[in-house]
């Protein structure tokens, strides 16, 4: 989409993608299309008992992820939960979460973010996945926090492997 006012469709495999270490993001919509309303990310499916990020919070943007297919593992603060197919699960801002596939099935979601803005994050994530100093001052430029050091004891606690396992 490019801003554009009129009725659109967005078809499977429309729109800039790209995979990391068994976690996907597909850009369906975004900020620009919305006047920055709210942005729209396809997670492609991730793999099972896979930790899909480290204990994070977002100072700026709500995230609304809808589960398409299989089950989502999410800590929410202090609360586990599990969301299958058909479920929203709300992460509002300045809530520490992360989520994982927990079961041996494929996981689609799609994460709506509002305001947008942070859809631009996983697109420049591209470029310094690897490099920590550097993915430290990209989350800060987005008001994210991320803690690392959860890593560990997040897959030792629900029995995942780290992304980059």
């Amino acid at each position: 989409m490019s801003g554009d006012k009129r009725p659109t469709v967005i078809k499977p495999g429309d729109g800039e993608a790209f995979e990391q270490e068994g976690f996907g993001f597909d850009w369906k919509i975004d900020g620009a299309d919305t006047e920055d309303r709210f942005a729209v990310v396809h997670h492609t499916p991730f793999d099972p008992g896979v930790l899909a990020a480290p204990l994070h919070r977002h100072s700026r943007e709500d995230e609304y992820t809808y589960i398409i297919e299989g089950t989502m593992g999410a800590l929410l603060g202090d609360e586990v939960v599990e969301a299958d197919a058909g479920s929203w699960v709300f992460k509002p801002r300045d809530q520490w979460h992360t989520f994982w596939n927990p079961v041996e099935t494929p996981c689609h979601v799609i994460e709506v973010i509002s305001p947008a803005g942070f859809e631009d994050f996983f697109r420049e994530l591209r470029g310094v996945i690897d490099d920590p100093d550097q993915m430290v001052r990209l989350s800060e430029r987005y008001g994210l926090e991320m803690d690392f050091e959860s890593i560990p004891e997040l897959c030792e606690r629900f029995d995942l492997v780290s992304p980059d396992a």
